[in-house]
């Protein structure tokens, strides 16, 4: 499964894969926006780690942690 969520004119990219029945490990990379510097920063895969979770908790959390690393990198959001 993959699902994409939109943060800050970034994409984070989510693949889930069933790591046992109802339990998922979940994958995430960043890709967008014309910040080049960002994206090398933030675009290799990242798993997630504590896991097997359940497809709503691995969804949840990383979408958190790709917003996270996003305004880490660029700093706090001025709007």
């Amino acid at each position: 499964m993959l699902r994409v969520f939109s943060h800050r004119g970034f994409d984070i990219h989510v693949r889930l894969t069933e790591a046992s029945r109802g339990l998922y490990d979940a994958t995430f990379w960043i890709t967008g926006n014309d910040n080049v510097g960002v994206v090398e920063e933030l675009g290799a895969e990242t798993k997630l780690c504590n896991g097997p979770l359940t497809r709503e908790r691995a969804l949840e959390i990383a979408e958190k942690v790709g917003q996270a690393a996003i305004d880490a990198v660029l700093g706090e959001d001025e709007s």
